[in-house]
């Protein structure tokens, strides 16, 4: 009788055992079908400043950590300081200089972008326009994908830049978000950067989160 019982016992035992380890690996298929599913917005971030302490790139690094606490979005830098400026002549049997190429290839691959863009005389910066001029290009490679833009500035916080840079972005079926805007008086205290150029203000933290949050939102709402 007790060889019995504890013949019964282990198989019981082997039974429960069985049973967890199935729906163990259920649920650990489960939730890698779950995160495999969980889409991956890349943003691909482009300042239109080349000065070595740039405020605007001081947000774009402070994007790039906001980023790293947030589900389902990733943001790569892009430098554009290396593009030569646009001319036709550069494009020889319908193919674009090495460079322009792989900087057109980035953009034709990421989903969705980030403008950090500085105002020089109500308008965007030269460095910016001919980045942007040369991913209009044939084929334009922008078309149908969405973007923010921030700034920083004086009074008005770069704020008619951005508004130049939306005109822009209708010829080339660039689908700015709308809300929240984001542009920050850098000179009005308290101090909003460090002497690195780096976004040290917890507010200002704060709504580019919420810009990022709704750049994120409005791509997927336009896959």
């Amino acid at each position: 009788m007790n060889y019995q019982l504890a013949a019964n016992h282990r198989v019981a035992f082997v039974l429960i055992a069985v049973l967890v380890l199935y729906m163990f690996i259920s649920f650990r298929e489960k939730l890698q079908s779950a995160m495999a599913a969980k889409p991956i917005i890349k943003v691909t971030a482009i300042c239109g400043s080349l000065r070595k302490a740039s405020y605007h790139r001081g947000l774009l690094r402070s994007a790039i950590e906001l980023s790293e606490s947030m589900d389902g979005i990733s943001i790569e830098y892009l430098d554009i300081s290396h593009l030569p400026m646009l001319n036709t002549d550069l494009e020889v049997d319908g193919k674009y200089p090495a460079v322009v190429e792989a900087f057109r290839q980035k953009i034709l691959h990421s989903d969705c972008f980030l403008f950090a863009s500085p105002e020089y005389n109500y308008s965007i910066t030269p460095l910016l326009k001919n980045a942007i001029d040369w991913a209009s290009r044939p084929p334009n490679v922008w078309a149908n994908k969405a973007a923010a833009v921030v700034s920083v500035g004086g009074s008005y916080g770069g704020g008619v830049a951005q508004y130049h840079l939306r005109q822009v972005g209708v010829f080339l079926d660039l689908h700015f978000i709308n809300k929240p805007e984001f542009s920050l008086n850098a000179f009005k205290p308290p101090a909003k950067f460090d002497d690195d150029g780096n976004l040290i203000d917890r507010e200002a933290k704060d709504r580019l989160k919420l810009v990022l949050v709704s750049l994120k939102d409005f791509t997927l709402r336009l896959r």
